[in-house]
């Protein structure tokens, strides 16, 4: 068999996805974030350490000189 037979066309880089690609991935998006909300929501709700807003505040007041 010759690899130049273009008895095929190449698909084009953005061809549209399948439906069933496209619900998988959603799918997998939705474990996503719904798995990173689970390890991650308790600690985004923490306050922020006072040493680091103070070190945020120094920055943005120095940035506006």
């Amino acid at each position: 068999m010759d690899s130049s037979d273009s008895s095929k066309p190449a698909p084009s880089p953005k061809a549209p996805k399948r439906k069933a690609d496209r619900a998988g991935e959603d799918a997998f998006d939705l474990w996503l974030q719904r798995g990173l909300h689970k390890l991650y929501d308790d600690i985004a709700a923490e306050p922020i350490p006072p040493e680091l807003m103070r070190l945020i505040e120094e920055d943005r007041t120095r940035r506006d000189k």
